[in-house]
């Protein structure tokens, strides 16, 4: 596979990029290509007390990218521990695979809500989407405990949205298609999505963006992550 992201980063810089959910995708993105910019100076910025927007997934997504490029806010983390009740993050399966997957990056293992995902999977879950966040939470979770506790169910997660995937090899859009693609790397299925991350690159819009009516900054942010880690994956 052959990509440059010069026009895509580009088409990035040209965008008024204000919200926390794009700026965080936009650092992270960043980040993996060793692109130069304030993005991440904008990002911190926008903290407001121990959180951002005092919005869970908002905070999550924020924490996330900045604990994996070496910021780590204590009081940040210890605010998303603080809204976590009954085993899961306000019975809200997105809520949770984003909280559980910043405390991951965060260094943080939680059991109980790793359960609480298990436990609670039903057909009310059953996307290709919502399992690769599921998948995601619990491969991040379980690796600071060096173990492969949860790893039957995930394999059996990442089988079932294998079987999904359409003829052209995508998961109806791109949006979906990355983090199913990303979630399958990570359980070590990236022989299985080849197929998938060409028909990605094959979407890619002449200003170098992806998404709709002219790009969309988290898909195309979303895509540059993808396609670096498949590029440089094993």
């Amino acid at each position: 596979m052959i990509f440059k992201s010069e026009a895509s980063f580009n088409w990035l810089y040209s965008q008024d990029i204000t919200k926390v959910k794009d700026l965080a995708r936009v650092v992270q993105a960043s980040y993996l290509w060793n692109e130069n910019n304030d993005y991440m100076k904008r990002l911190v910025n926008l903290r407001t007390g121990d959180s951002w927007n005092d919005d869970l997934r908002d905070t999550s997504r924020a924490a996330s990218v900045l604990a994996q490029s070496g910021t780590i806010f204590t009081e940040t983390r210890d605010w998303i521990l603080s809204k976590q009740k009954n085993g899961s993050w306000n019975e809200d399966v997105y809520d949770s695979t984003y909280a559980l997957t910043a405390l991951a990056d965060l260094g943080i293992f939680n059991p109980k809500e790793c359960r609480w995902l298990i436990e609670n999977y039903g057909k009310k879950w059953e996307h290709p989407g919502t399992t690769a966040l599921i998948i995601t939470a619990l491969l991040k979770q379980q690796k600071l405990e060096n173990t492969g506790i949860y790893n039957e169910f995930i394999e059996e997660k990442a089988k079932w949205i294998i079987s999904q995937r359409q003829e052209n090899g995508s998961w109806k859009t791109p949006a979906t298609s990355n983090l199913v693609i990303q979630s399958l790397m990570l359980a070590g299925h990236k022989n299985e999505v080849e197929e998938s991350a060409e028909w990605l690159l094959s979407q890619i819009s002449d200003n170098g963006s992806w998404g709709k009516e002219g790009g969309d900054i988290n898909t195309t942010s979303l895509s540059l992550i993808t396609l670096y880690e498949y590029m440089n994956s094993q």
